[in-house]
């Protein structure tokens, strides 16, 4: 390397994974930058949920149905993420942002237009579909732009981009709707503004295109290469259930309020999402230089905690036990997103990253779908309280399992410290 390169005063330079060309070290403003769009997408992605019960009451439908329509939203999600992973690494991150960008501006247009539940659908549908793209590619486009001297602060950045937008979302929807004329008008109107900025983002993120890569079917499982797949294995094993109970709050965490507290009001249901989602962002600024399995190990203890509380909060009505179960739930997915994403930044070349990506959410998704759509029915049949123990006591046994995973992964193949560490130099983490 050409000693200019490291003459004092000028931006530091690193080596990247394997294989891959040397590159400098981004300003740390325009990570900051290339993470936008991500919170923005993800701002809509719950920002439904406070407004179901004005849908309801205007449209009717049953906490089963209002599931369904959650379930749409992760069809579009999974599909999606059969796709842009593979495509991004191959074209660009760019091609694949700005469509999703595109969808996310016709959902919130439905949104804002609803009049009958297939409107719901597809527009949760069209919003799912942005989110599997902006998963996959965003997230990679933020490690992009970090640099391989900033693999560490990609992660992080990556991770709360999306979980902070996550819990945004209802927290505006909810006060806005409730302050301003025409609720679901106005909350969409609001966010169409936000993503509109996130266009301008990623027209301005300077991404190269790609350099050639290895053919195969557009369409597939997003998988990743040889060697990464015990990392992969182990962030979806924490991940999922992490994720999975955010999303049953998120989807009938509004009915269990109504019925524990006996109020309907949007701003409250949405303060405890947005208040679910500040603790998982919180949560990965504190454990960000623990050891990698530590972070999981963490976040499978929290979420099984998390469903013990909410099994007690409906058992006892107790609101206090049902935010406790939120915040825990909260830290579960918080902590296992941070440590499945930082295992994969530490073991998949950048040219892989977005499939990488794809695949440690469509694991967790599969899961996030198709639980809270079981629960919803169940809770039709046997009432709101029976169907959410049985939920919570599920989800609490799967995420210790997922625990047991990643102990069992440690005592087989110990691995140095695992420390998120900051130079990718040294040999990636098996």
């Amino acid at each position: 390397m050409p000693m200019s390169k490291v003459m004092a005063g000028t931006a530091s330079v690193r080596e990247v994974k394997r294989g891959e060309e040397v590159r400098e070290e981004a300003p740390l403003r325009r990570v900051w930058w290339a993470a936008w769009p991500v919170t923005a997408v993800f701002v809509l992605s719950n920002a439904a949920t406070p407004l179901y019960g004005l849908w309801q009451r205007d449209i009717g439908f049953s906490k089963g149905t209002l599931t369904v329509v959650f379930a749409f939203y992760i069809l579009g999600l999974v599909g999606s993420l059969l796709v842009s992973g593979v495509v991004s690494d191959r074209i660009g991150r760019k091609p694949v942002l700005l469509p999703a960008l595109g969808l996310a501006l016709a959902a919130c247009l439905i949104f804002a237009t609803a009049t009958t539940v297939t409107a719901l659908i597809v527009a949760r549908l069209l919003t799912g579909i942005a989110v599997g793209a902006v998963v996959s590619a965003g997230m990679a486009a933020v490690t992009d732009v970090a640099g391989p001297a900033r693999q560490r602060t990609a992660a992080l950045l990556a991770s709360c981009a999306m979980v902070f937008g996550a819990g945004l979302g209802p927290f505006l929807a909810g006060a806005l709707s409730e302050t301003l004329p025409a609720p679901t008008a106005t909350v969409f109107a609001v966010e169409a503004v936000l993503l509109g900025s996130a266009v301008l983002a990623v027209l301005r993120l300077p991404l190269r295109r790609p350099e050639a890569t290895a053919g195969g079917p557009w369409v597939r499982v997003p998988g990743v290469p040889r060697g990464a797949g015990r990392q992969l294995v182990q962030g979806i094993a924490v991940f999922a259930p992490g994720i999975t109970a955010t999303s049953f709050v998120l989807s009938l965490g509004p009915s269990l309020l109504s019925d524990l507290l006996g109020t309907t009001s949007r701003t409250v249901a949405g303060a405890m999402a947005f208040a679910m989602f500040l603790t998982a962002t919180g949560v990965q600024f504190a454990v960000q230089r623990l050891d990698r399995r530590t972070i999981l190990r963490a976040g499978a203890t929290a979420t099984a905690a998390a469903m013990l509380a909410l099994v007690l909060a409906v058992q006892t009505a107790s609101v206090v036990v049902l935010v406790a179960a939120a915040l825990l739930a909260g830290a579960g997915q918080g902590m296992g997103q941070l440590g499945g994403l930082s295992l994969l930044n530490s073991s998949v070349p950048t040219r892989r990253l977005a499939e990488a990506n794809a695949a440690l959410n469509v694991g967790g998704y599969v899961l996030a779908g198709l639980l809270p759509v079981s629960a919803g029915f169940l809770s039709d049949a046997v009432g709101l309280a029976g169907g959410a123990t049985v939920f919570g006591v599920v989800l609490a046994g799967l995420a210790i399992g997922g625990g047991t995973v990643v102990a069992l992964t440690d005592r087989r193949r110990p691995v140095g410290s695992g420390v998120l560490r900051t130079s990718p130099s040294a040999p990636p983490e098996s």
